[in-house]
């Protein structure tokens, strides 16, 4: 209870890192279906460079988009999840109620969208209830941001020590997929993470936005090949 008589229902972990069953089901439905959709997406785009590695490692036909699911589930799994639990585990550690839940309309239209050959990710969010300040807000919000950028970075190190290798295009999409989200979610807009971000802490923010923006440059440049 706060001094104005609310009440909040805070993590009874206790700081710990804590998940109930119905956030269990909700994650795992959620990485199923953007891995679905991603999968669709780079299919329907029919990238060479992609759908050739894809192809020759695992088989034509029905066994390369099997190969192609089973990566994107990796990449959503790290890209989508772990950004959702950046914000889960610092919102825990500081007492907070944290739990993530799917949004089905987003995740029907995400679906749907992909079969386009476009992706309009809306999948769920963290859920977080209980008393917080804008320095408590930002810290929660740049975590999801922070792993994008670091699993970007990974991406591209992979990239850099693989090119040649047909295993630099799942380097290359883990590159790719992180530092879009990290770049997107950055903008300053509610309810996205830069407008939560920037009202605690300008620096932070800026600091945070041109890293991100220095990953997404970067791609524009990457002269990757394979040989197979």
């Amino acid at each position: 209870m706060d001094f104005s008589g609310n009440t909040y229902q805070v993590n009874t972990g206790f700081g710990k890192p804590r998940f109930s069953k119905v956030e269990v089901v909700h994650i795992a439905i959620s990485i199923l279906v953007l891995a679905l959709a991603f999968t669709l997406v780079y299919a329907s785009r029919n990238n060479r460079f992609i759908m050739t590695a894809f192809e020759r490692t695992f088989g034509t036909g029905a066994m390369a988009y099997l190969g192609l699911f089973i990566v994107c589930i990796g990449l959503v799994f790290i890209s989508f999840f772990l950004h959702e639990m950046g914000h889960k585990f610092v919102a825990q550690r500081s007492g907070l109620w944290s739990e993530y839940r799917m949004f089905p309309l987003g995740l029907g239209l995400t679906l749907l969208i992909s079969f386009t050959g476009f992706l309009f990710a809306a999948p769920g969010a963290v859920m977080i209830a209980g008393p917080m300040d804008d320095r408590t807000n930002g810290k929660i919000s740049i975590a999801g941001p922070i792993v994008n950028i670091i699993f970007s970075a990974v991406g591209f190190a992979g990239c850099m020590l693989l090119n040649g290798d047909v295993l630099v295009v799942p380097f290359f999409l883990l590159a790719s997929l992180n530092a879009s989200l990290a770049l997107f979610n950055l903008i300053p807009v509610p309810p996205l993470d830069g407008s939560k971000i920037l009202r605690w802490n300008v620096v932070i923010w800026i600091a945070a936005v041109a890293v991100a923006a220095a990953e997404f440059l970067m791609l524009m440049r990457l002269d990757l090949y394979y040989i197979i």
